[in-house]
């Protein structure tokens, strides 16, 4: 018998901590777990919950003074009574009532955020063995701190039209895809795009810096080349449509686009970044090129579009990757033992 999860999330509408949390728990749903769902009131992603056939309880997440939240989530983890309760990152950790012996607490971790938030929880989650060394480094207990990977849709789609975007079907099709955000690096990889003249750009994403980074490409005389698309729920099509993908990002702890890429089947160019610079076995799974350098990434970029052994390679040993560590399955085998295997111990 499974035991009874509850998983505590306060995100975004966007990012990829919220899309993986949707991802997991409808997995995790499919695979019979006993499990309920807290998150923010948010349609679109309560429409694709509900469509898994999970109904989630709502609360605010405000700030601080917030009492309905406190209160509500004391009440839900009273009535439901978990065995095991999940938080995603710091805010939805923070609302959780104190474990007192009724459930264990968990906090899942995808980036390098401060412990104080988590002085109460009884295990913490890593998404990358980096984040669990950090984790141990800071003082964390080694048996108390758990590596469980991501996973990503394998599902694959007829690719978008290149004509729908005005874009020449012999061109070369680099496709990038996040939250436009300077963590993210796309004006590193919009100046990269003048070293490589006959290349164009699809960039899936919003964010803070859209009016700028199309500021940058007209600046740069690339604005011709470069498609802005916009927030994209199914990117698959995308993904079938181009003919490699970039990961030009500053910081990016683990780096879930990557994965999608392999998935989809798509040769890899990342910026040597902690996540992709982990996953990323260089001249094999993909290609790096140093932190916000355009002209080692335009190389990089240029290396994959005109030698198509290269990329048949790097997408081939990619895929390879992805299946040996990130598959839905894996993952969700792994976090079921988990939450086995935590249970058992707090009862």
């Amino acid at each position: 018998m499974s035991p009874r999860v509850m998983q505590v999330m306060a995100g975004a509408p966007h990012g990829g901590a919220e899309l993986f949390f949707e991802r997991l728990a409808i997995a995790l749903a499919d695979s019979g777990l006993d499990q309920h769902l807290v998150i923010r009131p948010d349609a679109d992603r309560q429409r694709r919950l509900q469509a898994a056939g999970i109904t989630p309880h709502t609360l605010p997440f405000g700030g601080r003074l917030d009492v309905k939240t406190r209160l509500g989530l004391r009440r839900l983890i009273g009535q439901l009574k978990p065995q095991v309760v999940l938080s995603w990152m710091n805010r939805a950790t923070l609302f959780c009532p104190p474990p007192a012996g009724r459930f264990v607490q968990v906090a899942r971790l995808g980036g390098y955020y401060d412990l104080k938030y988590y002085k109460r929880c009884d295990h913490l989650i890593g998404n990358t063995e980096d984040i669990v060394d950090y984790l141990t480094g800071q003082g964390w207990p080694a048996e108390r701190a758990h590596h469980l990977p991501n996973f990503v849709s394998q599902r694959r789609a007829e690719p978008e039209s290149r004509k729908a975007h005005y874009t020449p079907l012999q061109a070369p099709l680099i496709f990038a895809l996040g939250r436009l955000h300077p963590n993210k690096g796309f004006d590193v990889l919009i100046r990269a795009l003048t070293r490589v003249p006959d290349a164009y750009l699809w960039l899936a994403g919003e964010g803070p810096l859209r009016a700028e980074l199309e500021a940058l490409a007209q600046e740069l005389g690339v604005k011709p080349r470069v498609r802005f698309l916009g927030w994209r729920e199914d990117v698959a099509p995308l993904f079938a449509a181009a003919d490699l993908f970039v990961c030009p990002s500053r910081h990016e702890p683990l780096g879930n686009v990557v994965l999608e890429a392999w998935a989809q089947g798509l040769p890899v160019v990342a910026a040597d970044a902690l996540g992709p610079g982990t996953l990323i076995e260089h001249g094999e799974s993909g290609l790096l090129a140093p932190i916000d350098d355009p002209e080692a990434l335009a190389k990089a970029i240029k290396a994959v579009t005109t030698q198509p052994a290269l990329a048949d390679r790097l997408a081939e040993n990619g895929l390879a990757a992805f299946e040996a560590g990130h598959t839905e399955e894996k993952v969700v085998r792994a976090y079921r033992a988990f939450f086995d295997r935590v249970a058992r111990q707090g009862d």
